[in-house]
Parts: C-alpha cells; sequence; structure tokens
C-alpha cells in the first residue's frame, strides 16, 4: 500500500503500524528500508521472515538523532563520535558494543550493534513520530528479498512485497547504494562496507586509519560475498574484455544486456545496451534501478564494464563484484 511520505497523515499511520510491531517501507538516502521498531524482537522476526533473510545477519537500526543512538550502545568510542559529528545525518553506519538487553533481534544476537541517522526528510519525519509512540529506533535492511537488488523507488519495493506492506513513497535515493559501515567496536577502527563516502573522507573525519576487515570482524549488513544480484547472470568484465567478448558473439542470438562506459553502442550489437556514468556518484545513484530494468527485461546475462581504479569508485565496485559472485 503505497503512501505519500509528504502527508503528515501518512506519516502518522506508518509510525503507528511501526508502534504496534508492524513492517513499513521506508526511503533513505540511500535505499528503501524494511523498518520494524528495533526494540520489539517479535517485529525483527518477522523483517528476516519477509526478506528470507538469515536471523544471523545483523540488521542495522535507524534513529532520529544522534543522541538516540546512545540507547543502543553499552559503550560509545572517541572514533564512533568522530565519524557521526562528520557523517550524520548521512549514509555512514558505525558499529558499536551493544547495551545489553537491546535489539539483540536486530543485531543477529552479537554483541555489538550497527547505528545510523539518515539524512532523508521522510525517514527522519518518520523516525520523530515513531519515537514519540515509545519506538527506540527502527531496524531497516534493504527492502527486498535476501541477496537480490536493493530499491532505490518506492514501485521496486511494492514489486518484493505483498500489498498490504505500507511503503512511504518518499520519490527516488539520492545515494543509491547502501551506507558505509565502519566498525568502531574493536579498539581500532575497521572499514567493513564501503558507499560514496571514501575511505579518505573516512579517515580524515576519524582522525586515524581506517584498517581492512578481518577473521575477527563483526557479522554486518551486505558483506557476504554474494549479493545485490539480478535475476539474469551477472559478469564483470574489463572494458577490453568486455569489447572483445561481444565481437566473439559475431551476432548470436542471446539475451543479453551490456552496461559500460567505455564501450561504444555500436560493438554491443543486438545486445540491450545501457551506458554507465563516468562520475562514480552518478553511477552509484542509478546502479541498483539500472539493473533492475535491465532485469525486466527478461535478459539472461547481463555484462558489465568494471568500474575504474581509485577508492571513489570502491562502493560501486564493491555492489558489482558481489552482483557477480551470486
Amino acid at each position: 500500500m503505497l503512501l505519500d511520505g509528504r502527508d503528515p497523515g501518512a506519516i502518522a499511520r506508518a509510525a503507528q503500524a511501526l508502534a504496534d510491531g508492524g513492517l513499513v517501507g521506508v526511503p533513505t538516502e540511500t535505499v528503501y528500508g524494511l523498518g520494524a521498531r528495533a526494540d520489539d524482537d517479535a517485529a525483527v522476526a518477522k523483517v528476516f521472515a519477509a526478506k528470507g533473510r538469515p536471523a544471523d545477519h545483523p540488521l542495522i537500526v535507524h534513529v532520529a538523532e544522534a543522541a538516540d543512538a546512545r540507547a543502543f550502545a553499552s559503550r560509545w568510542p572517541d572514533v564512533a563520535q568522530r565519524l557521526v559529528q562528520a557523517f550524520w545525518p548521512g549514509p555512514l553506519t558505525v558499529i558499536v558494543p551493544r547495551a545489553p538487553g537491546m535489539a539483540a533481534a536486530a543485531a543477529g544476537g552479537q554483541d555489538t550493534i550497527g547505528l545510523r541517522c539518515p539524512g532523508h526528510p521522510v525517514a527522519h519525519a518518520l523516525l520523530v513520530a515513531a519515537r514519540e509512540r515509545g519506538v527506540a529506533g527502527v531496524a531497516a535492511p534493504s527492502a527486498n528479498r535476501f541477496g537480490r537488488i536493493s530499491p532505490t523507488r518506492a514501485e521496486h519495493v511494492v514489486e518484493e512485497f505483498e500489498a498490504g506492506l505500507l511503503v512511504l513513497d518518499g520519490g527516488p535515493c539520492d545515494v543509491g547504494i547502501e551506507s558505509s559501515i565502519v566498525d568502531c567496536s574493536r579498539g581500532r577502527p575497521v572499514l567493513l562496507r564501503p558507499g560514496v563516502l571514501t575511505r579518505a573522507q573516512l579517515e580524515a573525519a576519524a582522525g586515524e586509519t581506517l584498517h581492512d576487515r578481518d577473521q575477527a570482524a563483526p557479522r554486518a549488513s551486505g558483506t557476504l560475498e554474494a549479493h545485490y544480484a539480478p535475476r539474469a547472470k551477472l559478469r564483470l568484465m574489463e572494458g577490453a574484455m568486455l569489447k572483445t567478448a561481444l565481437e566473439m558473439l559475431d551476432g548470436a542470438a542471446l539475451k543479453l544486456a551490456v552496461y559500460c562506459r567505455t564501450v561504444p553502442r555500436k560493438s554491443a550489437g543486438p545486445a540491450l545496451y545501457r551506458a554507465m556514468p563516468d562520475q562514480p556518484d552518478r553511477a552509484a545513484h542509478e546502479l541498483f534501478t539500472v539493473l533492475r530494468e535491465l532485469d525486466a527485461q527478461g535478459v539472461h546475462l547481463i555484462w558489465v564494464e568494471a568500474p575504474p581504479p581509485g577508492p571513489e569508485w570502491d562502493g560501486v565496485r564493491d555492489r558489482l563484484s558481489r552482483a557477480a559472485a551470486s
């Protein structure tokens, strides 16, 4: 059930649904989320069930204000505070030690928890209205079936779930890929998932080096090897390899789509062709929408040109690499 996120009545209705233990489709600046009140393990269980997501794969808890995050933490590390001051509200999740008895189901049973303050006016209005109804925070993974393409428009959420789900329409997501995740729980910050915020930006705000993910890192959203996958088989190739592969097709009748930056349209022959932007923020903004549109055309294969080197492309590269691993 699609509701106008600009309508205060729709916000109130969705907030009450959350307070009552229901699910709501929530727009954020990154992707749309499937939200439930984080302080109700039974409500959170509905999220896992709706998505088909393993119950030990943690969710991110969204809060209206930075101060609200403290209720979920047993300790608030200094580096987390520096990152929050720099990037909240915005596309950053910090992982901190979890307060005993708080949001155990949302945390996937771990003693850490991921927290984010989204920078979207509809999400903020909903979180404030839900807080007024006693909801401390909203656990919200991406509003899609587990492992599939994340939704960046309200209609994507409607396509994924039953008609009875309340979905607030906040328009297309500005960012288009999920938040960066930094683990601040273990004494040194660790980048668990890249996003549109570059490592250099995060390190400048943190005041220290971000380390790479290690075996002791907590489980976190979107970090499984295979994720973000269309129904079609996605293959990631360098530009020269992609052009050669297209030449070798020699007009073969394949249900193929091509998404690329440097390979010209004429080289794609009969394949369905989409040009990828040269700017990493624009590529991130449209990535999931393009993959959904190509999938909807019924293609069997999607060949994607690998992003160029450089940290500003890390978020897009991460999503495509995981989509290709499925």
